[in-house]
């Protein structure tokens, strides 16, 4: 009876909840509704879904609108007219602007359009164009033409709101939307406050004198119906690589024993025998498809030289090994491949492809091409608590001193004045609706039938389609993404190869994937033991180097179960901890409980990766794979059914109570396994990342200055820049600021000088980096800032930052003149606009006074033009006075207070377990070493970090499994001297 029904999903005007409609229709005894969210279709998977669940038929369409107008609805008739909708949606969504028209400019046979009685009440309908009337517009339809005609008039009622609060709601998200006050919002803007809905005999009351109408309407939602599949039993991605699904399986065998060798030397019986069982597997639950087009892009990928990693649990399979999708051997770690497939799971396995940021574009665009029908995967960006605060604080014209009083949480709510109460209660109410559709980070559908069978979609600036809702929609009707990816890391590791060839040409063969040798060599390990790993992947952060020292990691294994370890998961459950005790000390391991050391005994019977969770569901807890696989997906957080993961909770205790176990020990283990809820990686995913983290070191070892330069040039790691440059200077770099005839727009390395690139100079544009490289390579290089103004159009600001960061060192005049002789001789005008002459003008040169430059002086300008110092930040501070402690010798001084001064590289928030905040400081020593910091609450809010700088740090030393932190007592930051530059100048003598 309703044919125009909103959700929230009509972005920034609904304010239902698709299930919340549902549930108002059944409790209004409303047994069918269109679902026409406006330009948008998020919303009709779900309801779809849920509609069994309410007994409620939904049909589905859109409603077409500029802004706030409405101009038409289309309603689908069958799946034929949904899929011809989301098209012809998309349409206008692939514009830069929205324009609907006032009638649908293509033929719409398989749908119905119902105009609104003010837009339609001229028009010609044709046999599927109907004229809505709403409430309002009955007095009206009473004197006109229409009411002679009406066979072609519905009941036009809108819902878009539940109750008045919704409605105060949706005016609020109308301001959001339009950038206005509240109060100045127009009425076009907006729906009205009646747009709910009714019981459905009070709706048929009000048309009561037009009862035609309400026949109408129910004929009209009677003859359509779509149908899809729920059930999760089929997939509806591609079905076939090679469009014959037999031959797509020869093709897959053929292709798995072809890369055997590549793989194994001497494959044994453990070998053929698991490639056959994986085989066997993968057919019988129809994923063959899935494997090769995974495989298709890698061979891509291969063939422009890409560097990748497959990763997740596809790292778990034999068959993904062999065919190159990843590079960890399943064997040697003796994967469980169940909990990659097993009979029991119904979605289809999961490869995480993870491509350098400067690669992955490319990929997606020979996916695009390749493979036809296909899209990207959409996320909800939702209203978050405090940017709504600021969005309605906005709409209700609060200053924004009050906003930012709001946002911090720090006021009295009983002191607030109405409309600070007001934005806080609606800040709250919206927090969660969507706001605007993204992008997922790399999630491509591959879809047997066109994408515009489930959904419409629109166009991003990147220029690939999207659908318009998310994964786990997707994942309802049977589509499942392939996983393509992007990360530094990877970026890091094939620059640093060709920066390594250029550089030290005698290597230009280097095998990056030699991983077998990587495994067993003694500068690896040595860095991995002694937690020297800046800059590599996955093993740098502060918590990642305080690991590895605790654990003395020396082998791949063992840096496998540390990547796992210590996820949130494990290290907040207490059990990371235990590992570490019965990793050093094995007569700990006798305390783990048989049943647990039995299933983990690689892992000391500690629960480290997600396979564990599934293992100790299966064997301790009785549950089928099937229940067990269930857990591991609520873990994850990818369960849809609340109920249906608690029902799995309540097995695992009835089990265990039935095997005899105690309620105390059940308990415990439940615990362990939900700690892991949204943390836990699978082994091979660990897996996978040692395996970068092993090439990554490897280039550390031996090229530690090209590495650190192709860290440098990806914009670093786990940490800022700075620390990247720091460390080059610690492996004997010898750092030069950007330099006119030796930098480029990236950083460089000639033997071991390093200049910084032009790119990372704050303002300079990367039209003059270019117009400078470009006339350097071209005409040679410059000799005297003469040369170079005359060589290439410059602004007098462009060049200023050239000159104060003194890239024109070479001419061997101070900068401090040469920014003199760039304005005195120059001008904008001149050197933006060099004269094109066919002889040289002799150039006037002005007599300049001296004015040196002092370190300090190049320091401040280097602070402002790079974000950091070229030279030590400690000689800047202004009583130049520092401690005479070294991050050396806190090993001698355990449990004594010390005094020590630190340069801030990062702090780590986190919080107690009482839920208080605390954090964990990583600081320079004046020598450049490692300072780990320990801040609990109390010190954290008495003496806050300030920013970055030098810190006078006073604490207790501490030593736990050989590493040694400071537990913070007090901290202060220390006063830098006065910017050189800016401070009183001495007279110049005449």
């Amino acid at each position: 009876m309703y044919l125009n029904c909103h959700t929230y999903y009509s972005l920034r005007y609904g304010t239902i909840q698709p299930e919340q409609l549902l549930a108002i229709a059944s409790k209004n005894g409303v047994q069918t509704l269109a679902l026409t969210d406006i330009n948008n279709t998020s919303a009709c998977m779900e309801v779809l879904r849920l509609s069994k669940k309410y007994e409620v038929k939904p049909v589905l369409g859109v409603d077409f609108r500029n802004k706030a107008t409405q101009e038409f609805i289309l309603i689908a008739k069958n799946n034929e007219g949904f899929k011809a909708i989301n098209t012809y949606l998309s349409s206008f969504l692939y514009e830069a602007e929205v324009n609907i028209p006032p009638r649908p400019t293509i033929d719409l046979p398989d749908c119905f359009v119902v105009y609104p009685y003010q837009k339609g009440k001229d028009f010609n309908l044709k046999p599927n164009e109907f004229l809505g009337i709403a409430p309002e517009d009955l007095n009206r339809l009473k004197f006109s033409k229409w009411n002679g005609l009406r066979s072609k008039l519905v009941v036009l009622q809108t819902v878009s709101f539940q109750h008045k609060k919704d409605f105060n709601t949706h005016r609020l998200l109308r301001a959001i939307d339009n950038n206005t006050l509240l109060s100045k919002l127009p009425n076009a803007e907006q729906g009205l406050e009646s747009h709910t809905m009714l019981p459905y005999h009070d709706l048929c009351a009000r048309y009561a004198e037009f009862p035609e109408l309400i026949s109408n309407t129910n004929t009209l939602l009677a003859r359509c119906k779509q149908s899809f599949d729920f059930s999760k039993t089929t997939s509806n991605n591609q079905q076939s690589y090679t469009r014959n699904v037999d031959l797509d399986f020869r093709l897959l065998k053929k292709l798995t024993y072809a890369g055997l060798y590549y793989r194994y030397k001497k494959p044994g019986k453990r070998v053929f025998d698991r490639i056959e069982k994986e085989l066997s597997i993968i057919k019988e639950k129809g994923f063959v498809s899935y494997f090769l087009i995974n495989w298709r892009i890698l061979k891509y990928a291969r063939s422009k030289g890409y560097f990748y990693v497959g990763r997740g649990s596809g790292a778990n399979s034999i068959v993904a090994y062999l065919l190159r999708i990843t590079d960890v051997d399943p064997v040697e770690l003796d994967l469980y491949f169940e909990r990659f497939i097993n009979l029991f799971r119904t979605n289809p396995p999961d490869f995480d492809i993870d491509f350098s940021w400067t690669d992955r574009d490319d990929i997606t665009q020979f996916i695009f091409k390749r493979f036809k029908h296909t899209a990207l995967i959409a996320v909800y960006n939702t209203f978050k608590f405090k940017a709504a605060v600021r969005e309605l604080g906005k709409v209700f014209g609060l200053p924004k001193a009050e906003i930012d009083v709001l946002t911090t949480g720090k006021f009295n709510l009983n002191q607030l004045d109405k409309l600070s109460k007001l934005v806080l209660t609606y800040s709250e109410y919206i927090q969660g609706f969507p706001n605007y559709l993204g992008i997922h980070a790399g999630g491509i559908l591959i879809s047997e039938q066109p994408i515009h069978t489930y959904t419409a979609t629109f166009m991003p600036p990147k220029g690939f389609a999207t659908t318009q809702f998310d994964m786990v929609v997707a994942e309802d009707i049977g589509l499942h993404k392939f996983d393509i990816l992007s990360q530094r890391g990877l970026g890091k590791i094939k620059d640093a190869t060709q920066i390594i060839a250029e550089n030290h040409p005698e290597n230009a063969s280097l095998d990056i994937h030699d991983i077998k040798r990587f495994k067993q060599d003694k500068r690896i390990k040595y860095l991995l033991k002694n937690a020297k790993a800046i800059g590599c992947f996955y093993v740098e952060s502060p918590a990642m180097r305080m690991l590895l020292k605790k654990l003395q990691v020396d082998n791949y294994l063992g840096l496998v179960a540390a990547s796992s370890v210590i996820r949130p998961g494990v290290s907040q459950s207490g059990m990371m901890r235990e590992y570490i005790l019965r990793y050093r000390y094995p007569e700990r391991r006798k305390e783990a409980h048989p049943v647990l050391l039995s299933i983990m005994p690689e892992t000391f019977g500690v629960m480290v990766y997600q396979e564990d969770v599934i293992k100790v569901a299966h064997h301790f807890g009785g549950l089928t794979l099937g229940e067990a696989d269930m857990l591991r997906r609520g873990m994850s957080g990818k369960f849809r059914s609340r109920e249906e993961f608690l029902k799995v909770k309540q097995q695992f205790f009835t089990n265990c109570h039935n095997d005899g176990k105690s309620e105390e020990l059940t308990a415990e283990i439940w615990r362990q396994i939900e700690s892991f809820a949204g943390y836990a990686f699978a082994k091979g995913h660990s897996a996978s990342y040692a395996v970068e983290s092993y090439q990554s070191l490897f280039l550390k070892a031996y090229y530690p200055l090209e590495y650190m330069v192709a860290c440098i040039n990806n914009f670093g790691g786990f940490y800022s820049t700075e620390l990247y440059v720091h460390e080059a200077r610690m492996h004997g770099g010898n750092i030069q600021a950007p330099c006119i005839n030796n930098s480029r727009i990236e950083t460089v390395i000639k033997d071991k000088t390093i200049y910084i690139g032009l790119m990372f100079l704050q303002h300079l544009e990367s039209k003059t980096m270019r117009m400078i490289l470009k006339e350097r390579d071209q005409n040679g290089l410059f000799k005297s800032l003469d040369d170079f103004t005359e060589r290439v159009p410059i602004s007098i600001e462009q060049i200023s930052i050239l000159i104060k960061i003194n890239a024109f060192r070479f001419t061997g005049t101070n900068k401090r003149e040469l920014l003199w002789e760039a304005h005195l001789k120059g001008g904008a005008a001149n050197l933006s606009n060099p004269n094109l002459s066919l002889f040289k003008t002799p150039r006037v040169n002005y007599s300049t006074p001296e004015l040196p430059s002092t370190a300090q002086e190049n320091a401040f300008d280097q602070i402002e033009l790079l974000g950091y110092p070229l030279s030590n930040p400690f000689k800047l501070l202004a009583g130049g006075l520092i401690s005479k402690l070294r991050a050396k010798h806190l090993e001698t001084l355990l449990e004594e207070m010390v005094v020590i001064d630190g340069y801030l590289v990062t702090a780590k928030p986190t919080k107690t377990s009482s839920r208080k905040p605390m954090f964990f400081g990583t600081f320079l020593d004046a020598d450049g070493y490692f300072i780990d910091t320990v801040h609990f609450p109390p010190v954290a809010a008495k003496y806050p970090f300030r920013g970055k700088g030098v810190y006078r740090i006073t604490g207790v030393v501490k030593e736990e499994f050989d590493c040694i932190t400071i537990e913070v007592s007090k901290m202060e930051r220390l006063a830098v001297m006065e910017d050189p530059r800016y401070a009183n100048p001495k007279p110049i003598a005449v």
